[in-house]
């Protein structure tokens, strides 16, 4: 995907992440080239999310650096930051007591002076980012009415108002139905950003990303091309999986077939009654 002037490189290197006392991952190496798409993906509590949100400035590293092309990431004010970045948590969710406009138009407010009210191009952005996400016409109604993924895809539609070269997000797929996980993919690919995800869903890894970083043992154990990273020995030892990677009969792409658990699953503890 060939970078443009709408998307940004980042780069991180030597980079460890702490969760208090504890170190959730070290020794971090991440090259995003500018207007490429990067999954992360790993085991449950392997530190995905707090590696997002060291990627993004949400939490600070114990050690290393993350630059956005030729910024060091630290140094940035925060106006800046939200210039450069947008983020979309795992359960986020728009206040109930605001509509849907209101709900996607934060995603403006780093573009504004204070106490600066919304311009026409605001407006027009809005309603663009809503007909991305599935909701156009809906900038009246109250959150308060909306269904759980649509409450998602008005996050979703903000962080894509908000118009930055870096978009990231945690489990984008979640709160979504299996149409609208399709449609969400194809929405992000067809953005001018550079686009760093978690994600569970490897499948969609392979078709929608250019190259996936496995998390695991506490840093990085693979970093590639989807269909060379998700080999069944890598599923096998990291997800305790047994899969492989087939082409569809139809369209030629590839497909991550899943077949079963390598190991049992536990069985839960009883005890006898007396």
């Amino acid at each position: 995907m060939p970078a443009d002037s709408r998307s940004m490189s980042l780069r991180a290197t030597g980079l460890s992440c702490r969760r208090g006392a504890r170190t959730i991952l070290r020794g971090v190496d991440l090259d995003v080239p500018a207007g490429t798409r990067l999954a992360i993906v790993g085991p449950n509590g392997t530190g995905k999310s707090t590696l997002l949100r060291t990627l993004c400035g949400l939490e600070q590293p114990s050690s290393g650096r993350i630059r956005l092309a030729d910024d060091d990431l630290g140094r940035l004010p925060a106006r800046r930051r939200a210039l450069s970045i947008a983020v979309v948590g795992q359960d986020e969710h728009p206040s109930a007591e605001l509509t849907v406009a209101e709900a996607v138009g934060l995603g403006r407010t780093p573009y504004r002076s204070a106490w600066a009210t919304g311009s026409s191009d605001d407006d027009e952005i809005i309603r663009s980012a809503l007909e991305q996400v599935g909701l156009g016409g809906w900038e009246r109604r109250s959150c308060m009415q909306l269904s759980g993924g649509e409450r998602h895809r008005v996050v979703l539609a903000r962080a894509i108002a908000q118009q930055t070269p870096i978009l990231v997000l945690d489990e984008p797929t979640n709160h979504l139905d299996a149409a609208w996980r399709l449609r969400l993919m194809q929405t992000l690919d067809d953005l001018e950003a550079t686009v760093i995800a978690a994600m569970h869903d490897l499948d969609l890894v392979l078709r929608h990303f250019d190259s996936v970083a496995v998390v695991s043992d506490g840093g990085i154990t693979a970093h590639g091309p989807p269909v060379e990273v998700l080999t069944p020995d890598l599923l096998a030892s990291v997800f305790d999986v047994s899969g492989t990677v087939v082409p569809h009969p139809e369209t030629g792409l590839p497909h991550l077939l899943l077949n079963s658990p390598m190991s049992p699953a536990p069985q839960a503890y009883t005890t006898k009654e007396n």
